[in-house]
């Protein structure tokens, strides 16, 4: 965005000749500000996301929101509010007025929230087993709907939620402190009257009572459930490797002693090619340990992405000083050394597994949910049992976009489904139907996927993909399943709408 001394500013007026259709980067008075036109309407709001400040101005319109061009988040025009996660604020918002040919931008509007549900379908009160993305969000949509009775958040985390997606990208990088990854300070619970319990582990759950009992033996009743138990990362047996040697990623007390570690190593072995253990490759070659990839694919990425996005990647990877063993795994440990099933030998004062993750269904299972892979749902997020949700990881529901019964371990889907899901524990009878979205970071390029292809019989790339300025398209018998952009977020947000079309 230009700076700010270097845009109109809309409150000393605009020709409306000079509005193009969509946003337009200006300022009210000293603070930054987007005047959208849509039509023979306008609105005026902030200039960036409440997210990750990302500009506005670049965004997307589709009917009555502007969609942030980073991450995808949604505000209202008319209100600013933030309609749909990874933005859980929102936005200001000023009154526009016309007079003639001009317009103005007026006085800042009081913050607005969506209307209440009716409170006669509220349940006495609301329990959320979980901490993580989907039962923050879900907290905070019940606040944001006018719920007024109990929210308990049941949280085994010993951290309240925090930023998951920083974790493996700028707080392991060292570009992140500490503080900035809390999702919410603690007098955000306070204030809303949010109880949250951490270490609170649920050791029973009676899903017809809606009742849990905890590991403690407390015993906890509510009116209504949200399971959102996330998924735990899978650990790999290698033989003579000690606990302290084998390092996992999935909470802040996990990056931390990552970060403590890798203070005094200088090369560590990853173990998986996934998202999460390149990200982690990144993070540590940023600040200054040499890192050996290790996996059994021929390139990575290429189950979830083919093989000219894992050629791709490799490559970015490889640039900044990645060395990648592919086709192998590791075959045992001997002291500082990884022996890998070809022979080879790699030192390393340390070893993250990065090969991916189970769903937390545990509880599920043993309360008599349906279980299938995950905790099946149906298209408004409840379970098998009547008042009782599930969303984030380990929920499989009814994807519209693809047709097929999907479970996705994307952070801005676990956080739209808790805001869905508290919404119809309050008597919504929302579907569910955002089409998926997650990014990924690589040192200074990031990728944006929008859509779910497990599956595709064809793969069509616009632009060069080497010259990070692209967008691939995945397809199976000629419907387009999913879109992949570098360097083209508005065309990110693009197709993401144009999945979203009945």
């Amino acid at each position: 965005m230009a700076e700010a001394k270097d845009t109109p500013d809309f409150s000393a007026g605009v020709a409306l000749a000079e509005l193009r259709e969509g946003p337009t980067a200006g300022r009210v008075g000293d603070e930054e500000a987007v005047l959208v036109r849509r039509g023979g309407e306008f609105f005026a709001l902030g200039a960036h996301c409440t997210h990750y400040q990302g500009p506005l101005a670049e965004g997307l319109v589709v009917g009555d929101e502007l969609r942030c061009p980073l991450h995808h988040a949604c505000f209202s025009l008319r209100t600013g509010e933030a309609l749909r996660a990874p933005a859980l604020d929102s936005v200001p918002c000023w009154r526009v007025e016309c007079v003639g040919e001009k317009l103005f931008v007026r006085e800042r509007l009081a913050p607005k929230t969506q209307p209440a549900l009716p409170a006669s379908a509220a349940p006495a009160s609301v329990g959320i087993i979980g901490g993580g993305a989907a039962g923050l969000a879900a907290a905070d949509m019940l606040r944001r709907q006018g719920f007024a009775g109990p929210v308990t958040i049941l949280s085994a985390d010993d951290s309240p939620p925090v930023d998951r997606p920083n974790l493996s990208k700028d707080f392991l990088a060292g570009t992140a402190p500490p503080e900035w990854m809390p999702l919410r300070p603690p007098e955000w619970y306070a204030e809303r009257r949010i109880e949250l319990r951490l270490g609170a582990r649920v050791a029973a759950l009676d899903a017809a009572r809606k009742s849990v009992q905890l590991e403690n033996g407390e015993s906890r009743e509510f009116g209504a459930l949200l399971l959102a138990t996330g998924a735990d990362p899978v650990k790999l047996p290698i033989e003579g490797a000690s606990p302290s040697q084998l390092h996992t990623l999935r909470s802040f007390a996990d990056s931390r002693a990552l970060v403590e570690r890798a203070s005094s190593a200088k090369q560590v072995a990853v173990v998986g090619a996934s998202f999460i253990g390149l990200e982690v490759a990144a993070s540590l070659r940023a600040r200054g340990v040499g890192v050996h990839v290790i996996a059994p694919e021929a390139q990575p990425l290429e189950k979830v992405m083919g093989p000219e996005v894992g050629r791709f990647v490799r490559r970015l990877h490889e640039e900044h000083g990645v060395v990648f063993h592919l086709g192998e795994t590791v075959a045992r440990v001997e002291g500082r050394t990884a022996v890998l099933k070809g022979g080879a030998r790699v030192d390393a004062d340390f070893v993250v597994l990065g090969v991916g993750v189970r769903p937390n269904v545990a509880l599920a299972e043993r309360a008599g949910l349906r279980v299938d892979r995950g905790v099946v749902v149906d298209a408004y997020l409840e379970t098998s049992a009547p008042g009782v949700f599930a969303a984030g990881d380990i929920a499989r529901w009814p994807e519209p976009h693809s047709g097929e019964s999907v479970r996705i371990e994307h952070w801005v889907v676990a956080e739209r489904q808790g805001q869905v899901a508290a919404r119809n524990i309050l008597g919504a009878r929302e579907p569910y139907t955002n089409v998926p979205y997650f990014w990924s970071q690589h040192y200074d390029v990031t990728l944006r996927y929008v859509g779910h292809a497990e599956k595709w019989d064809a793969v069509a790339i616009d632009g060069d993909l080497d010259a990070e300025d692209c967008r691939i398209a995945y397809t199976r018998g000629g419907r387009t399943l999913a879109v992949l952009t570098v360097g083209r977020d508005l065309e990110s947000l693009q197709a993401e709408a144009a999945m979203a079309l009945p």
